[in-house]
Parts: C-alpha cells; sequence; structure tokens
C-alpha cells in the first residue's frame, strides 16, 4: 500500500486526493502509518481511506503537508480544536506551530501621515508600527528635483532638463520622510521637487494632489482612515490616522531527511523578527 501514488481520503465525509509522499512528510505520524495499514482508525473502502474526524480542519492539514506551513484565514478561531486535530494525527511539529497562536493571529497594524504645507512648499512625514510597510512605501514613492527659470515657472509642463531622483530621508525604520514643491535657489532660479508613487506614473508637484494620491494608495493597500486632525493650526501641520489587520508571517517547519530520520522538525520563523 505505501507504494501506491495517489491516496483518496473521506474525512467526515469530505474527500480529499494526494499523493503518498505528501502524507509521508513526517513518517511518524498516523497518516504515513496509515498506507502500511498499520493504524486500525483509517478503514480502507472502496480504494478510499476512511477516517471519522473533522473534514474542514482537515484542509488546513493537507494545507500544512504540502507547504511545511501554516497560513490561516485572518478571522480563523479555532486554534484549540487544528491543534487537537493536529495530536490526533500525530502530526506535533504542527500542534507546536498551534500552540504559538500568538504568533499566528493578525496584528492591528497603525500608520500615520502627517501633511504640512508651507509657501509654496509640502513636507511629508510617514510613520508606521510595521516597518516592513514603510520600507515598501519607501520603494513605491519617488522624489525627483530639477531648476527652472522664472519665465518659464507658469507653464503648464515641468523643465524639459533631465529630473535628478532624490534619496528619501529615512529617520528611523519606522519613518518616512520627503516633500514636494518650489523653493528659490539663485537668481531667477527655482529650485522644483516632484513626486511621483507608484503605479501612478505622473510626477506631481502640488502637495494637495500629492497628498491624495498618497491616501487613496493607502486605502487602496487595506488601509482605513480612522481620524483626521490637526497637530500644529500655526504651522498647518495635518495628521491622517490609520489601520489594518496585517496577517503575520506564516510559521513554516524544516524537516530533516537524513538518514534514519524520525520525521522530526523544527518550528521557525519564516521571515525574520523584520516589521516589529
Amino acid at each position: 500500500m505505501s507504494n501506491r501514488e495517489v491516496v483518496i481520503l473521506s474525512v467526515g465525509g469530505v474527500r480529499f486526493v494526494t499523493r503518498a509522499s505528501t502524507l509521508q512528510q513526517f513518517p511518524e505520524s498516523r497518516l504515513a502509518r496509515m498506507l502500511n495499514d498499520d493504524d486500525q482508525e483509517f478503514k480502507l473502502v472502496n480504494g478510499e481511506f476512511f477516517v471519522d474526524r473533522d473534514g474542514t480542519l482537515f484542509t488546513y492539514i493537507m494545507d500544512f503537508l504540502r507547504t511545511l506551513q501554516v497560513s490561516l484565514p485572518t478571522g480563523f478561531s479555532d486554534y484549540q480544536r487544528l491543534q487537537r486535530e493536529a495530536e490526533f494525527y500525530g502530526l506535533y511539529p504542527l500542534a507546536d506551530l498551534l500552540s504559538q497562536e500568538h504568533l499566528l493571529k493578525p496584528r492591528l497594524e497603525i500608520l500615520e501621515v502627517r501633511f504640512s504645507l508651507q509657501e509654496m512648499q509640502a513636507f511629508f512625514r510617514i510613520f508606521g508600527s510595521c516597518s516592513t510597510t514603510v520600507e515598501t512605501l519607501s520603494e513605491q514613492i519617488a522624489v525627483f528635483a530639477g531648476q527652472q527659470s522664472g519665465q518659464s515657472w507658469n507653464s503648464p509642463f515641468p523643465s524639459q532638463k533631465p529630473l535628478v531622483p532624490l534619496p528619501l530621508e529615512r529617520p528611523s525604520h519606522h519613518d518616512l520622510v520627503f516633500q514636494c514643491g518650489t523653493d528659490y535657489s539663485a537668481g531667477d532660479q527655482f529650485v522644483a521637487r516632484y513626486v511621483s508613487i507608484k503605479p501612478d506614473n505622473r510626477k506631481l508637484i502640488n502637495g494637495t494632489n500629492v497628498l491624495g494620491l498618497l491616501l487613496d494608495t493607502l486605502l487602496k493597500d487595506g488601509f482605513r482612515l480612522i481620524s483626521t486632525r490637526t497637530v500644529s493650526s500655526e504651522e498647518k501641520v495635518e495628521c491622517y490616522s490609520f489601520e489594518r489587520m496585517r496577517r503575520p508571517p506564516g510559521l513554516t517547519v524544516r524537516v530533516s531527511q537524513t538518514p534514519g530520520s524520525s520525521g522530526a522538525a523544527q518550528a521557525k520563523r519564516s521571515q525574520a523578527q523584520k516589521g516589529k
């Protein structure tokens, strides 16, 4: 029976089709022993293995066996039941991961955008509780600088001179600072700063337009605007606060494939502590 390539299981009336090698990821598990007829809990009926357990939760068991990763829906709450199912099947590495429920639950992420308009310049500061999100935004936002003469300032088109990309300021892993607009340079020359936010390809110089595009980008990325307030009326500083539920990085296991291995697995984060 262990040489069978395709295996059909009926778990609580829910049918699953998989490869034998998938069920043998952990040789000491009951699913692996099942293929050798070593477990009376599994009945072979008309070529299908039947087991009287929860078929819905077994979906997550199969996903784990196929990917060696725990990835649960945002609203999932049956951690203890799924852990009990993992223990029933002898998948103790999975049961150990599920015992770390605090690492699997979605986390509330907070992001603030501070916007200040001073004469013909606009200043932006983004602070996020998750550094990964701030890093992603820093890759989306680009600032370009160029010089224009006062005579051409009324032109609706940017200067024909090549624009030079400017680095964004990163006071910390959780902060991002940039600005747009114009400032006097020398004589009748203006220094103009344009902002582009991917996937939009426009280069915007008006601070209000940049703010609108930034807020729209965050809303499309799953954030929800929870408050707008004026931080300083004298300096015209406005603060926009956002939040979203962020799914944590998946938890994975490494399976030892060395000769004589008993199927022991080591749990680890699939990503480093980046973003905390």
